[in-house]
């Protein structure tokens, strides 16, 4: 279980998320109610909360979820159908027509395919963004299994370089 103050709840149920120690699903999500949480008292709960007191407080029921993270397993899938190019280039496409950046998908890739394993701040600037936001971007890459995340910077991962060098007809 865990609280949080939010403008408005930032997890939906049913939903899994990635925490520094694995995958969570979110079982649900409600006003917080300290006793049952195992506080004395509501101020007890709300002493220990970061943020903005006049924010309301949401209690998250989480679940474990054992296994593989999925984005590892799919970065693994070198082996690519055209169906699968087809659903990436479409995944890719509404990455560069949603951002305010747009088109950087095929430039962020090709970056991490020339310079594998360079710390993400030269990478920002070769691109001329922020260091976070380049690596928020280069996490949507890696929920496609297009990306890995090294100890020092990225590379592409098996299925990353496959979508790169797949045969394509024009």
């Amino acid at each position: 279980m865990a609280f949080r103050r939010w403008k408005r709840s930032q997890v939906v149920p049913g939903r899994r998320y990635r925490t520094g120690t694995g995958l969570v699903e979110v079982e649900s999500v409600d006003a917080a109610q300290a006793r049952e949480a195992g506080y004395a008292s509501a101020g007890e709960l709300l002493a220990g909360l970061r943020g903005d007191p006049a924010l309301p407080v949401y209690r998250i029921r989480l679940r474990r979820i054992d296994g593989p993270d999925p984005r590892e397993e799919l970065a693994r899938a070198a082996s690519l159908t055209e169906a699968d190019v087809a659903t990436i280039t479409a995944g890719l496409a509404r990455m560069d027509t949603s951002s305010s950046r747009r088109p950087w998908t095929g430039a962020v890739l090709a970056l991490i395919a020339d310079r594998p394993g360079i710390v993400s701040t030269v990478l920002a600037e070769a691109m001329g963004w922020e260091r976070q936001d380049f690596k928020q971007h280069v996490r949507r890459l890696k929920e496609l299994g297009l990306t890995v995340s090294l100890d020092v910077g990225y590379r592409l991962s098996p299925r990353g370089e496959s979508y790169l060098n797949y045969p394509r007809t024009r």
